[in-house]
């Protein structure tokens, strides 16, 4: 549903069967890439002191999953129709596995994708890539050679190193993902970026402090609220430079939520959405006692279930209804068209990404044609961000389907990321 999920590439049951159609494309080519055997190295010195005293961000292993040429690196694009034109260098992609906190704050460890450059400065800025919406943990980029290591990987090549969390839950990071849960999505996230760090000095590339934030779908509200975290003075080491998220759900509560019922957002996606949220959020804030409550039969004794990070998306497609009318009871449905109490407050915990002043440029990206995470949503954001005194453009992609904004906006983002650099 909207939420955020926003990430998955697809427009209805066919255009989520395209964006697996382009993993499992993609995931052809990577796989003649002779990925690096996967040899843990445990960091050492004051990584290693961080490690034993259970720092966040603390680096528990590097793990090597490819070496990609340059040439290999286009074909991998343009297997997604994806401009390689800014792709200059082969790339070499590890496993981070890290401490962070749960959603409840809770010790725990997460994995994420950490990609550098072959070749460029041996001093680099950092590209966080937050990736969008996936219910299966294998999908994740430190795992999946599919759709989760295209930006990675183009933003690698331009020239910069790259840190995509998988998120908790994800990847091989334990437990269940807390889906549209931004807090603790950024929690992971910015442990990855401390993780990134100790894992370029211990691979003799040293990061220089400047951050460029950028993400899709779910990876855009992400991108946004890690941007607001690092503004404010997150972590000392890091300095954001600016941000470029894409088609993100920025407003549950007056965009995503309301699109799902008035058209703006396709049955197919809905359903899922709906699904991942409702139950993910379930567990963090209780929405419901009883499933029966949110879901009609059958869906409401199986529905919880498929959303334990094993299940594929075809799967989980093939199980749930068509339309929401299907999934959700009557009374439900009057709750989430008219949210109060629990509901209204796991709404608006997420919906606060764009409420601060970026000192740094900033573009939106969306669509007009996307029926995942309507346009509205982004306009949304660029109005908080001009109540808080800073115009933000809004990029619209026009006719582009939800994985057709991502593929217009990357190789821009990468320009506009490359023109920063230069200026700073």
């Amino acid at each position: 549903m909207m939420i955020n999920g926003i990430g998955n590439g697809r427009s209805g049951r066919g255009s989520s069967m395209g964006r697996r159609g382009v993993a499992v494309a993609t995931a052809l080519v990577v796989a003649a890439l002779g990925a690096a055997p996967a040899v843990a190295a445990e960091p050492s010195g004051k990584a290693a002191s961080a490690r034993q005293h259970g720092e966040r961000g603390a680096l528990l292993s590097v793990t090597p999953v490819a070496t990609v040429s340059r040439d290999e690196v286009a074909a991998f694009l343009g297997k997604a129709e994806i401009d390689a034109s800014r792709a200059v260098h082969g790339v070499r992609a590890y496993r981070l596995t890290y401490r962070t906190v749960t959603a409840q704050g809770a010790p725990t460890t997460a994995t994420g994708l950490f990609v550098l450059p072959e070749g460029g400065g041996r001093t680099l800025s950092l590209v966080a890539e937050t990736h969008g919406t996936m219910a299966n943990r294998d999908y994740a980029p430190s795992v999946g050679e599919g759709f989760g290591r295209l930006s990675p990987y183009l933003h690698a090549s331009a020239g910069r190193a790259v840190a995509a969390p998988d998120y908790l839950g994800l990847g091989k990071g334990p437990g269940r993902h807390p889906y549209m849960d931004t807090a603790s999505s950024v929690t992971a996230s910015l442990d990855m970026l401390r993780a990134s760090r100790t894992a370029a000095q211990r691979l003799g590339r040293p990061l220089n402090g400047d951050v460029y934030g950028t993400g899709f779908s779910q990876g855009g509200q992400v991108a946004m609220a890690l941007g607001k975290a690092l503004a404010g003075g997150a972590d000392r080491h890091f300095r954001l430079r600016g941000l470029a998220p894409v088609a993100g759900p920025y407003d549950l509560e007056n965009a995503e939520m309301p699109g799902i019922f008035d058209g703006r957002v396709n049955q197919t996606s809905a359903v899922f959405y709906l699904s991942y949220y409702l139950t993910a959020q379930n567990r963090l804030r209780p929405l419901y006692k009883d499933p029966a409550e949110a879901f009609k039969q059958p869906y409401a004794g199986v529905v919880d279930a498929l959303f334990d990070s094993r299940h594929t998306e075809e799967e989980i497609f093939k199980a749930l209804p068509a339309t929401v009318d299907q999934l959700i009871t009557d009374g439900f449905r009057e709750k989430l068209q008219h949210p109060s109490g629990a509901l209204l407050e796991a709404m608006r915990a997420q919906d606060g990404t764009c409420a601060w002043k970026p000192d740094v440029p900033v573009r939106l990206h969306a669509a007009g044609g996307d029926t995942d995470v309507p346009i509205a949503n982004s306009r949304s954001c660029a109005r908080q961000l001009a109540r808080n005194g800073v115009k933000v453009p809004v990029i619209d992609h026009g006719k582009a389907d939800h994985f057709g904004t991502f593929k217009e906006a990357e190789p821009q983002i990468v320009r506009f990321f490359d023109a920063l650099e230069r200026r700073s």
